[in-house]
């Protein structure tokens, strides 16, 4: 039969007067068939199907649609592609009910779970789904729920051709204003969702002149609620990465005071006149608040003047501040990755942030907070805790350092890096008695936890907070004569462990440290393992290492100091003083400079 009606119309009708599409469909339903049988089944039928509109209109008499629905849920990938491909040329031709695809509910949500499984599959159901989209707002939707954080699927679509255009241009044509709202929003969310998959540039045309202006649209007074805060949201996603878009969003339409809007619902005029209103204004504040919030965040994640010009809108950093106590969760949310966005700016953490005790609220927040917001809470912590921050006092007087502490121990390891981060942000130029205390809270247990940490940027941030608690001499021999025995110890397992080029460096750089202290040298110069490792990495491939391994070498030479003579005797021994006059030939200046000057520390 297949090879009988393949290119010939006539026979493909003959087949249908004499009764073959029911007895078809009646092996492809039964259980008992194999699979290759209903797989045959189904490519003939899908053969007939290319025939006439009236082999269609047949088809479909025989309900062949549910009957090929039904066969998507097999396991065999062949069977299925061959029910798809029936399908596909079913749904294109022009005398198929669209709406024949929407009776199931449960249809749209597996042929998305099919997507994935071949290049196929992909193909058949994006065209099923582009086709049925010229009439349905439901296959819109389902298109920017498909492209959603998915560079794969989006990757698919915007090569997709519906009767030669692109779907791309086919949305953009849909974002007109004489469209109907919903249809302009949710076509610009698929360009957002697409562009964010990176399948459509961030500075393409149908992104910068038609999805961006179209979402700024969206947030205007002339929309209703609903629209606003979609509009709001799907638009703090797309310019979130790019510093550009932010730049254009903010001088689009005043947007930044357009969004000030968004917190003055419920209106106080509309309370009296109109309950209903108030009940709907009631229930979208929240929402609004919460959508004005993200949508600054994004504005203001890069740019020093949108920063200025947010924090200069009315009364905004007075939202922001009473927001963190809000009942509503998200708002909560919102506000804080607001106000986090705000504090990467340098100026703004010395005068609005300080203006308006921001760090309060916040150590608030963060005493028992969901994940979620305690994440984006302590990186803000960490902008709050920098030495030119002035709230970094109070923050300190606060308990602050217990809280961190606390974060260090999350099963989160994000919470892990916030906490470890804003500990060396603190200890950064502190006087001995904040060092002394952060040692005491986090316990040189813990410390050594850390240390260990499967988290690189973990490791990372608390050997930083290492080399910032071993700065300063006094603080150095004072730390050493406590807990030198365990930092050394660390220090080793480090340098002999399998880790990066950045982690060694940075340990190198804290034995350094411990080589500028009076009295901490001795535990370098005691310690022949150390010494041959810093001699190990004087010699290292990398320039960095070397660089590091020769700063150590330096503090421990340095003439001025008491006992330098027997330093440098015992340092040239071990074969030190070779390798300084191999480096000062260098090609690597820095490194040839460092090593000259070490070798004049022997001379003098």
């Amino acid at each position: 039969m297949k090879n009988a009606v393949i290119g010939n119309n006539k026979q493909k009708a003959n087949l249908i007067v004499l009764g073959a599409v029911p007895r078809l469909l009646y092996l492809l339903q039964q259980e008992t068939s194999s699979t290759e049988l209903k797989t045959e089944c189904a490519v003939v039928l899908g053969s007939l199907a290319m025939g006439t509109e009236n082999n269609v209109k047949s088809l479909l008499d025989c309900h062949i649609i549910p009957a090929l629905l039904q066969g998507l849920l097999s396991q065999d990938l062949k069977f299925i592609e061959a029910c798809l491909r029936c399908l596909r040329t079913i749904f294109t031709s022009p005398v198929t009910p669209e709406e024949l695809l929407y009776t199931d509910a449960t249809v749209i949500p597996h042929l998305m779970a099919l997507l994935g499984r071949s290049r196929y599959t992909q193909e058949y159901i994006c065209q099923i789904f582009s086709h049925c989209c010229k009439v349905r707002m439901q296959a819109l939707k389902c298109f920017s729920v498909l492209a959603f954080e998915n560079p794969q699927v989006s990757m698919t679509l915007v090569n997709v051709l519906v009767d030669g255009e692109l779907l791309p241009q086919i949305f953009v044509k849909m974002l007109q204003r004489d469209k109907p709202i919903e249809m302009q929003l949710t076509s610009a969310k698929c360009l957002t969702y697409m562009c964010r998959a990176g399948a459509i540039r961030t500075d393409d045309n149908c992104i910068v002149l038609k999805t961006l202006p179209c979402l700024v649209r969206m947030c205007s007074k002339e929309r209703l609620l609903e629209e606003r805060v979609e509009g709001a949201e799907t638009l703090a996603y797309l310019i979130e990465p790019d510093v550009e878009l932010q730049r254009i969003a903010s001088i689009t339409d005043h947007l930044i005071a357009m969004l000030a809007d968004y917190f003055k619902y419920p209106s106080s005029v509309s309370a009296i006149t109109d309950i209903k209103r108030l009940d709907h204004d009631l229930k979208h504040a929240h929402e609004l608040r919460q959508a004005a919030f993200k949508l600054y965040a994004s504005l203001g994640a890069n740019d020093e003047d949108i920063r200025k010009k947010i924090i200069e809108t009315e009364n905004m950093m007075d939202r922001i501040v009473n927001a963190l106590s809000e009942s509503s969760i998200k708002v909560r949310l919102a506000a804080v990755r607001c106000l986090h966005s705000l504090s990467r700016s340098v100026q703004q953490l010395r005068t609005s942030f300080q203006d308006h005790a921001v760090w309060k609220p916040l150590m608030k927040v963060l005493q028992n907070a969901p994940d979620e917001i305690l994440v984006v809470a302590s990186s803000m912590l960490c902008n709050l805790l920098l030495e030119f921050s002035p709230s970094k006092e109070p923050i300190l007087e606060s308990g602050a350092i217990e809280l961190l502490c606390g974060l260090t121990q999350s099963e989160n390891p994000a919470l892990r890096v916030n906490g470890i981060w804003a500990l060396m942000n603190m200890a950064f130029q502190a006087e001995q008695k904040i060092k002394a205390d952060i040692l005491r809270s986090l316990s040189t247990e813990q410390l050594f936890q850390l240390l260990s940490d499967s988290d690189l940027n973990v490791l990372m941030k608390t050997l930083g907070l290492l080399r910032n608690l071993l700065s300063t001499r006094p603080h150095i021999d004072k730390i050493m004569s406590t807990h030198g025995k365990q930092i050394m110890q660390a220090v080793t397992l480090i340098l002999e462990g399998e880790h990066n080029i950045e982690v060694k460096e940075q340990t190198l750089c804290i034995l350094a440290n411990i080589a500028d202290g009076t009295t901490a040298k001795e535990l370098i110069m005691t310690n022949d393992d150390i010494l041959q490792k810093i001699k190990y990495y004087m010699g290292h491939s990398h320039v960095k290492l070397q660089l590091a391994a020769m700063f150590c070498i330096s503090n421990l030479i340095w003439n001025e100091e008491e006992g330098s003579q027997e330093r440098q005797d015992k340092l040239r021994d071990i074969g030190i003083v070779d390798i300084l006059h191999k480096l000062s030939q260098s090609p690597d200046t820095n490194l040839c400079d460092k090593a000259k000057t070490a070798l004049q520390q022997y001379l003098a």
